[in-house]
């Protein structure tokens, strides 16, 4: 979907719709859509296999209200508006397998969004939520939720049923410890909680057996559980600008990080910019297979 705009869906045809709003068609009192809801249908497109519709970059303070009559809809961009609220319609889209409002002014999310039961991607990063609905939870076909550059603090419980979710993201919002239902994740594949306020990762971090991804760089986490080394699908491990002096000593048994990562997006251990001991810090300069030699009982 990205930000890419509907084809000759101009910024003028939006203000007419707008200005059109509560200017119903006869056939929208006999239950058919109002003429403005038909008019944003045409630019709807069919985008393999999904009816789609791209409202990005538009300037938007409110999404036309005839928007939500669109129950066809099953991928839906309104990134990089200035969209400050949704209104409870949103949940008459039932239909929407992907939902997209990264960079918005969202302080918060309809509750009604627990109705969008066949949503399997939701894209909500870079606004101002602080927090997240109860009724989120519902959304039980969930695959990928990113809720990154936000001001959450925690996630609702209810959000522990979720066990279709594969991709979380939840940096750069200020969590102090990880939520609960996260732990209860078990399809979590991806999990990124960089530039957060923790300072520990519960030993149940082990239950994330199915676990490839986990970033907690730039936090001030200063010790790492030794449950973590459990995970034994683990292939990048990123603990950069934190405030680790030591790594457990059941590490080695992470033989799926295979090197030192420099790259962010290399997979293996990244672990610079912490005030590691003695040894460990001598160690490391060997690599990671010094490393876990080091650490391995003879």
């Amino acid at each position: 979907m990205g930000g890419k705009q509907s084809h000759g869906f101009s910024n003028k045809e939006l203000s007419e719709v707008s200005v059109s709003q509560g200017s119903k068609s006869a056939g929208s009192e006999q239950g058919g859509l109002s003429s403005a809801a038909e008019r944003i249908r045409r630019h709807t497109t069919v985008h393999f296999g999904y009816s789609t519709l791209s409202l990005a970059m538009r300037g938007l303070d409110d999404a036309p209200a005839e928007l939500w009559e669109l129950r066809e809809l099953q991928k839906l961009n309104l990134s990089m508006n200035c969209l400050c609220s949704l209104p409870p319609a949103l949940g008459a889209l039932d239909n929407l397998v992907v939902l997209n409002l990264w960079g918005n002014n969202l302080t918060s999310l309809p509750p009604e969004i627990g109705l969008l039961k066949k949503l399997r991607v939701l894209f909500a990063c870079r606004n101002r939520l602080s927090e997240v609905p109860e009724e989120l939870g519902s959304c039980a076909c969930l695959e990928v939720l990113s809720l990154a550059n936000n001001q959450i603090t925690s996630l609702p419980g209810s959000l522990a049923g979720m066990h279709n979710l594969s991709k979380l993201n939840l940096s750069h919002n200020r969590i102090a410890h990880i939520p609960t239902c996260v732990y209860s994740m078990k399809g979590l594949v991806f999990l990124h909680l960089a530039c957060n306020r923790l300072e520990t990762i519960a030993d149940q971090i082990q239950d994330l057996v199915n676990l490839k991804i986990l970033i907690v760089e730039g936090n001030s986490i200063h010790t790492l559980p030794k449950t973590l080394c459990f995970l034994e699908s683990l292939e990048l491990l990123n603990v950069d600008f934190n405030e680790l002096q030591s790594v457990p000593v059941e590490m080695y048994l992470l033989s799926r990080l295979r090197r030192l990562a420099c790259h962010p997006l290399d997979k293996g251990l990244h672990i610079v910019h912490n005030p590691l001991l003695k040894p460990i810090q001598e160690v490391l300069q060997g690599g990671l297979s010094a490393l876990y030699n080091y650490l391995k009982p003879t």
